[in-house]
Parts: C-alpha cells; sequence; structure tokens
C-alpha cells in the first residue's frame, strides 16, 4: 500500500520523506521519555505488586530471564518479552497475554491472576513430569527453543501430572540423572492440538484458526509436524484500540451482535461482542508483537450467533510499516516536544482509507488514527487507533 509523508519544509529532501528524513539523521538515546512517561502513569494495583515480589515470580517461568514485565493470564505465570510472544502466537483460547505496564487490570483478573499462585505453583503443575533429559530454554535461548517447549508445556501439557491413576510419560525432572542431556529440538515432536475456527466463504476468514465462542465438538484435532506460529523474532509491539464501528451491515433481522478479529501474521485476537448495535463502541486495547518481516494488520468483523455459523460482516487491511518506520526513526531521535507529525498513509482508490491516517507523536508515543471503509460487505466503517511499543515495556 502506497504512503506519503507532508513536506516539512526541506528542499534537499523529496517531500514524501522529509520529516522521517530529520528523525533519521539524529543520533540521541531511544524511547527514553517514552518509557519514563509510561511508567509514571502506570501504576500496578497494590495486591499486585505485592505479588511480583514473591519467590519465583522474579524471573519468568518459563526461561528464567529476570524481571518479567507480561503475564499469561490464562496459566497464572510471570513471562518475559520473547516467551510473552510465543504465548501471543498460541491464540487467547490457550494463553491470554497481558502486561504489567501497559494494560490495565480489574479486579477480577487480579483475583484470578494472584489465585493461581504464581510462578513456582503454575510450574508444579505445568512441569510436574517433564523427562530428565529435557532442558528449559534460557534467556538467550534461540525463539525454536522457546516456541517447541512453551507449546508442549501449556498448549500440549505433556508434562502434567493427571492423577495417581495415570503413571507419568516422563521421568521427573526433580530425579534428573547428571547424565548427558539433549535439545529441545531432538525431541520427537507429538500430534499438536490445532483450534480452527468453522471455515467461511470470504478469503481471509477461511485463513484463521480460532475458537471464537465455537462448541468444544466443532474444534478439530489435525497433525502437524512443526507450526512456524512461535518461530518468529519480534521488533515490538503494535497496540490497536478498536474504537467503535459505523452504520455496520445487518445479519440479525434488523440489527447484528458484532465483534471485531485483528491478526498479525499468526496471531489472532479478538474484541468482546457487542449485542444488538450497528454502531458499536468498543474502545478496546488489543496487543500483538511485530514480526521482523512486517505483514499488513488484517481486520475481520462478525456478527455472533448461537446456534450457526458468525456472519461476516466486512474486512480490511492495514498496512502498518509506515507507523512502524516512524517509531524506529523515532527510536533514534532527540525530539522530545508534547506533539508532532510525522507523516501520513494517504486514503486512495487503491485502499480501505476513509480518509488519511496521520501517524503523529504525542508525549513520546507514536500513534495513528484510521477510518477504514469494510470490504466484501454491503456498508461499514470501522474506526481504530494504532501505537508502536519498544520491547522494552
Amino acid at each position: 500500500m502506497a504512503t506519503q509523508q507532508d513536506n516539512c519544509g526541506h528542499n534537499n529532501v523529496p517531500g514524501s520523506s522529509a520529516c522521517l528524513y530529520d528523525l533519521l539523521c539524529s543520533d540521541a538515546p531511544s524511547w527514553y521519555y517514552y518509557q519514563r512517561d509510561r511508567r509514571a502513569k502506570s501504576g500496578l494495583p497494590e495486591r499486585l505488586e505485592g505479588f511480583l515480589h514473591q519467590s519465583g515470580n522474579k524471573t519468568c517461568a518459563d526461561c528464567g530471564s529476570p524481571d518479567p514485565k507480561w503475564v499469561s493470564l490464562s496459566f497464572g505465570v510471570l513471562i518475559c518479552i520473547k516467551c510473552s510472544g510465543v504465548h501471543r502466537s498460541l491464540g487467547v483460547h490457550i494463553s491470554k497475554v497481558l502486561s504489567l505496564k501497559l494494560d490495565e487490570w480489574t479486579d477480577e483478573q487480579i483475583d484470578s491472576f494472584v489465585k493461581i499462585g504464581g510462578n513456582i505453583e503454575a510450574n508444579k503443575k505445568y512441569e510436574a513430569c517433564m523427562p530428565a533429559n529435557l532442558k528449559k530454554p534460557k534467556p538467550d535461548s534461540s525463539i525454536d527453543e522457546r516456541s517447541e517447549f512453551i507449546r508442549r508445556k501449556y498448549e500440549q501439557q505433556q508434562f502434567m501430572n493427571f492423577g495417581d491413576q495415570m503413571s507419568c510419560p516422563f521421568q521427573p525432572s526433580h530425579v534428573r540423572s547428571s547424565s548427558g542431556s539433549t535439545s529441545i529440538g531432538t525431541n520427537t515432536t507429538q500430534d499438536k492440538k490445532q483450534y480452527e475456527k468453522q471455515p467461511t466463504k470470504h478469503r481471509i476468514g477461511n485463513a484463521f484458526r480460532n475458537s471464537w465462542g465455537r462448541k468444544d465438538s466443532e474444534h478439530k484435532g489435525t497433525k502437524k509436524g512443526s507450526s512456524l506460529a512461535g518461530m518468529v523474532e519480534f521488533v515490538g509491539l503494535i497496540m490497536v484500540n478498536v474504537v467503535k464501528g459505523t452504520n455496520l451491515a445487518v445479519r440479525d433481522m434488523m440489527t447484528s451482535d458484532p465483534y471485531v478479529i485483528l491478526a498479525l501474521g499468526h496471531q489472532s485476537v479478538k474484541t468482546r461482542v457487542i449485542k444488538n448495535n450497528l454502531n458499536p463502541v468498543w474502545n478496546e486495547s488489543l496487543m500483538l508483537s511485530i514480526p521482523e518481516q512486517v505483514p499488513p494488520l488484517k481486520v475481520l468483523v462478525y456478527d455472533k450467533d448461537t446456534f450457526s455459523t458468525d456472519d461476516f460482516m466486512g474486512e480490511a487491511e492495514i498496512d502498518i510499516q509506515p507507523l512502524v518506520t516512524a517509531a524506529k526513526a523515532y527510536e533514534k531521535s532527540s525530539i522530545n516536544e508534547s506533539k508532532q507529525q510525522l507523516g501520513k498513509w494517504v486514503a486512495s482508490k487503491e485502499n480501505t482509507l476513509v480518509q488519511d491516517g496521520i501517524i503523529y507523536l504525542v508525549d513520546g508515543k507514536v500513534r495513528q488514527e484510521i477510518s477504514l471503509r469494510l470490504q466484501n460487505v454491503e456498508r461499514g466503517v470501522l474506526e481504530i487507533e494504532l501505537e508502536c511499543v519498544p520491547l522494552t515495556q
């Protein structure tokens, strides 16, 4: 998708890249103001703050990296940024990932997380029967090693002890011998459970594997030798705020129950369902990891049905490369102005923009506001806000 930047008045630089040229030529420290402002505004609830200082919670539950800033709410573990990318690639139906610094926690989420007991208690459960020759990933382990271990531990749950009536398939790690050990990659990969969304006739919808409210009987297990979903290096994070929809398509007699799916590479997340509303307001923020080879952000809207396949309500794609480029440029700059336009994604017949998507810097945050005209549907507009977040968060 074509992009264009505003001319900032530099005659010796093409107008399409003048603003970013200034940023790229600067060599000041990175993201300092961004991180300072973020930390000042994101105080943790007292119960959660105290929980983080308990024994075992000061390192990543999966690789041992110090000072983990992310959690899997589904499994009650604190994890590092690299492991969080793998957890996120499993899908929210397996592991729901939250940030200690960037997400707003509800009382219910805190209660649920604390109740599990933290890394030590979770690992007693999910690593109860780890084979003696299996090494856990380390802070400097490759993404392949992390992915293989995390999938076996949580998705396939190979290391759990399912009760006294069942024998443990592996020699427990607490009686591990001192003999040679093998890496994760040398172990035979087991059949992996995959959750597939029922297929639709629509192009993008068919590509997603998920379990958006499907019955367990609708999930199909498929055999696969290996998965590339988590074996991707990430260069940053993108926070997507799904603001609202306007004049969406009717799918239930006179109205619809819409929700939005966002997909980036192998990752997908979804908003809550809003009942009986063609002009829904979500104001819901979702986060995805940005792969090194930046793909388009895919957006789909569906109508939630209880007894049949969810109805398609439109789709669109967002080119996030300009936003990532602007964030990288700002990382190298010395700019600390309160607000400044960095460029824009120009609306044209070749894209789905209702109006130009402005990329701007505000209070140390690189953001973009986008209004999308949904495609392959009779009508509907979706408003979305994007923010590029550094991995240090």
